[in-house]
């Protein structure tokens, strides 16, 4: 992994690949206050809209792009990947939760607080795409999803090039034996990705381990995980979980984006 600056974490496996920028960006550079402090990209969020605006201005600036290029959907922790050949406004956004493009300039990108942020390319096909999978999304095919629909645009999952950004870390996400055994019912495999909290015996789930597991199924093998957890890291990062420990009323959501040049 590498740091640009206090705003953007990057993954090595993305950095090395000529004509594309992307970032996994922090809660740090923005104009948000309060809660929302500062780089708070959640249209959906009650944050000052004209925050999140300027907010969202910035990573596209830094991605080398205008504001009106960023493409971002209405998510809804769904298996649904779109594709986008142009962008569209923020009262416009589709229902989705992935976003795919082979178009130049787009940036395409999702926001998360503790679901796991994955952005992919496949650098022979010069297509990309920004997935957020949170266990709802990767429990019903999110990931799936996401590679079909870059498939669709020409790309092939053995050249796919995967990176999982800052998520909840297994040690944070204690999830119940009620969750966990919903789960099971779809996904008895999955029982590798729990493990019970010596304290209260109570299971955790690993959330990142899970997704990087589903890429795998579908055949993409060039995977890097960022190993940042949302809950822990306050400073930089936003988390949902961590809002509800605090008894906030609303929180604030990270951007992850990659763009072609």
């Amino acid at each position: 992994m590498a740091t640009d600056d206090k705003l953007r974490l990057q993954a090595g496996n993305l950095a090395e690949i000529d004509g594309l920028h992307h970032g996994f960006f922090t809660r740090l550079g923005g104009v948000s206050e309060g809660i929302y402090e500062s780089l708070n990209c959640g249209v959906g969020s009650r944050d000052i809209p004209g925050a999140v605006n300027e907010n969202r201005t910035r990573i596209a600036r830094l991605l080398g792009t205008e504001p009106g290029n960023l493409a971002t959907p209405y998510q809804t922790h769904s298996n649904v990947a779109v594709v986008a050949d142009e962008t569209w406004k923020p009262d416009a956004r589709p229902e989705a939760d992935a976003v795919v493009t082979a178009t130049p300039g787009i940036v395409v990108g999702i926001v998360t607080a503790d679901c796991a942020p994955v952005l992919l390319c496949d650098p022979e096909a010069r297509v990309i795409g920004a997935a957020h999978a949170g266990w709802r999304g990767a429990l019903s095919g999110i990931v799936e999803a996401t590679v079909e629909a870059m498939n669709g645009l020409g790309a092939g999952e053995d050249r796919i090039v995967a990176s999982i950004g800052p998520t909840i870390s297994q040690g944070a996400y204690e999830v119940g034996e009620d969750y966990k055994a919903r789960f099971l019912e779809t996904e008895p495999d999955a029982d590798t990705f729990f493990a019970n909290d010596e304290g209260t015996g109570e299971p955790h789930f690993d959330l990142p381990a899970y997704v990087a597991d589903r890429l795998r199924r579908v055949g993409v093998n060039q995977i890097y995980d960022l190993g940042i957890c949302t809950y822990y890291d306050e400073t930089r990062l936003y988390s949902y979980r961590r809002s509800q420990h605090h008894g906030e009323v609303d929180y604030g959501r990270q951007i992850s984006a990659i763009v072609l040049t």
